[in-house]
């Protein structure tokens, strides 16, 4: 685990608005899966990788009851 998490500050979303990349607080961009990677690896705070009906694993925040930090409605850059 980092002892200094990173935090998803805002959300690039592609034509279909699916997350195709973050931004983090330290103002790196990374994209989805290597988001996910980082998550597995406890590099970004308050979020999780779960694995959808789908069969595909996906990145979501941490189930805190606060809509405006749930990564759908972070702001775009």
């Amino acid at each position: 685990m980092d002892s200094n998490p990173e935090q998803v500050v805002a959300v690039r979303k592609n034509g279909d608005g699916d997350i195709v990349e973050l931004q983090l607080s330290s103002g790196t961009v990374v994209g989805y899966k290597e988001a996910q990677a980082m998550a597995k690896q406890g590099q970004i705070a308050n979020v999780n990788v779960f694995r959808g009906r789908d069969g595909d694993e996906h990145l979501r925040s941490n189930a805190d009851g606060i809509k405006e930090n749930n990564l759908d409605n972070l702001p775009s850059f």
